[in-house]
Parts: structure tokens; C-alpha cells; sequence
């Protein structure tokens, strides 16, 4: 646990989500119903970035990638959204942010299936498609793609790895974390304690959480399915964020446990008062800053940025 209070405008606006859920849009949020089918503008892609639409059917990738600039270097992203969700504009923002804080590295966003229509496997065969597509048919060396996946997209990066390591298939550079969905049994300790405390999903069992379509028939303890309960030996480097007030802090914490014991290097930073996935505040609040501060020095080590001053340093000397 950070030993740091909730900024002022933090805990405003974790207030500010409470107060909606407690009007009549907190049910369809809660269930899912927003996210099946977001409406929102069109993006327009910034300056000095190539963005393209990719269809690998049945499901598409979002590829963005800085005019001019070959680094080697991609992360892929996996957007959350209950398994339920497709691909929103935010995660068109953060694929800018990871682009510019892994200094002009290229971003893949996978739009994978979406249940009910589609459950498991589907969003992990999709990920694992994008993944070899990455590597086969695009050249990037594993070495040089780091993992980013927030709530779902974070279980279903983990989920990844673990194929990857079962099947024989190189292990990418590191995994960022956010909130990771990574329990579908909702069985954490956190599920109980922050039940009154969680402003997005807490006070209610009616939520996507407690009825996922995204399992099926398949047994939610299948750790492709909720990676806290597998092995996880031989997995790369992990960042874990999550906030001290959400339902889904014990996914973190267990998933941290289950690297600290196979050896795995990680990092677990839970930020004080913050609610679930609260890194989509951006810039607005303190918490949020510091979290992409902190992705950004992860992404320098694994893929071994070098960002010391260029030239000599010459010595001081005193003049008579």
C-alpha cells in the first residue's frame, strides 16, 4: 500500500462517479449495458501519428505508429470493459500516451470478440493472434513488445502469457497491469471489505462482475479464464496498479502474490482512495499522473531505454 492521503480533486472525483451510480445510469453501467454499445464521436488521430484499421477477421486491431520513428519497439494493448465491451475512444488516448512513453514505440489495440455472442475462448484467441501477428508477420522481436491491458484486458494479459509459456512460445518484455480482472470466481477478500467502499461496481450483486457472460460453460477457476489461479513461472516482468477502494483489489494483490512466488519480478503500487481503472482520469487528477509516471519508468527498464544525458560531463574546475 502507497503511504500517501487521496488528493483533494482525487477523492472529488471518485465522489463525483459515486453520486452517478446512484442515479438511474448506475444500473446500466454496472451490468454492462454502456459499454455493448458505446456512442461516441469519431477519433481524430493527432498530428505526427499513422493510425490504421486492421481486419483479421472475425475481429480487428487498431495499429498506430509515429511518422517517421523506428524504435523496434510495440506495446500491445488489450482494453478493458467487462469481456462485454468493444474498443472506445480512451483507449485510442492511451494508445498515444504508451506510444509517447516508450519513446515512439508502436501500439497495437486489438478490438477482440465480445461475449455473449462470442465467450471464452474467443477474446483469448483473438489476443494470441495479435500477439503472433506481431511477431511472425511484422518482425518485432518478443523482446521488444511489452503487454498492456487495464480490468479485462489485464486478466486476458496474463491469460496470454500463460498460453505463451504452456505452449512453447516466447514470453513478451513485460506486462502493465491496471485493475486486473483476474478472478472471475469474485472470491478475493476485497470483494467483501470494499463492497461499501467501490463507487464503480460496489452495493450491488447485479453487476457484470457476479454474472459474466464472458465464462460460458467453462469453469471460471480455468486459469486462461482467471489467472490467479495458475502457475506463474516463467512470466515476464509485471507492473500491477489498482486503487484501495475497489472490489477488484484482491485480483491485484493475488496475482501479485502468485509472481513474488514463482520468482517473477513486479512492482505493486496500490494508490490510496482510487477506484477501479481510475489511470482514465488521465492528467486530471494527481493519482492518475503519478501512475502513467510510473509506467513510463517500467517501459524504460524493460526495454532498456537509456535516457542519461548525451555528451561528456566535464569537470568542474575552479579559476584563480
Amino acid at each position: 500500500m502507497r503511504n500517501k492521503n487521496v488528493s483533494i480533486r482525487g477523492a472529488l472525483v471518485r465522489d463525483m462517479i459515486h453520486d452517478i451510480m446512484e442515479t438511474s445510469l448506475g444500473k446500466p453501467i454496472q451490468t454492462g449495458e454502456f459499454r455493448k454499445n458505446p456512442v461516441e464521436p469519431a477519433w481524430v488521430c493527432p498530428s505526427g501519428y499513422e493510425y490504421e484499421i486492421i481486419d483479421r477477421e472475425p475481429f480487428k486491431m487498431e495499429y498506430l505508429k509515429p511518422e517517421g520513428v523506428v524504435t523496434g519497439r510495440v506495446v500491445l494493448q488489450l482494453h478493458g470493459g467487462g469481456y462485454i465491451g468493444p474498443m472506445k475512444n480512451i483507449y485510442r488516448k492511451f494508445s498515444v500516451r504508451y506510444s509517447r512513453l516508450s519513446y515512439g514505440g508502436d501500439v497495437l489495440t486489438v478490438d477482440y470478440r465480445v461475449a455473449p455472442e462470442h465467450p471464452y475462448p474467443a477474446a483469448l484467441e483473438d489476443v494470441i493472434h495479435a500477439y503472433q501477428w506481431l511477431i511472425k508477420e511484422k518482425h518485432y522481436r518478443p523482446g521488444q513488445v511489452v503487454v498492456a491491458g487495464d480490468s479485462a484486458g489485464g486478466g486476458l494479459a496474463l491469460a496470454l502469457c500463460l498460453y505463451l509459456r504452456d505452449h512453447g512460445m516466447p514470453q513478451p518484455a513485460g506486462l502493465v497491469l491496471m485493475s486486473p480482472w483476474a478472478d472471475l470466481t469474485c472470491s478475493g477478500d476485497s470483494y467483501e471489505f470494499n463492497f461499501e467502499h467501490d463507487p464503480l461496481f460496489g452495493n450491488s450483486r447485479e453487476s457484470m462482475l457476479y454474472n459474466s457472460s464472458y465464462i460460458g460453460g467453462s469453469d471460471p477457476r480455468d486459469p486462461y479464464i482467471s489467472p490467479v489461479f495458475g502457475d506463474f513461472r516463467g512470466l515476464p516482468p509485471m507492473l500491477f496498479q489498482a486503487g484501495s477502494h475497489e472490489m477488484l483489489l484482491s485480483d491485484t494483490l493475488e496475482a501479485a502474490q502468485n509472481a513474488r512466488r514463482a520468482g517473477v519480478k513486479r512492482r505493486v503500487s496500490v494508490y490510496e482512495g482510487m477506484f477501479h481503472v481510475f489511470q482514465m482520469s488521465m492528467d486530471l487528477v494527481p493519482e492518475s499522473r503519478e501512475a502513467w509516471d510510473e509506467v513510463a519508468r517500467f517501459m524504460q527498464i524493460v526495454y532498456k531505454i537509456d535516457r542519461r544525458p548525451a555528451g561528456q560531463i566535464v569537470k568542474k574546475v575552479k579559476r584563480r
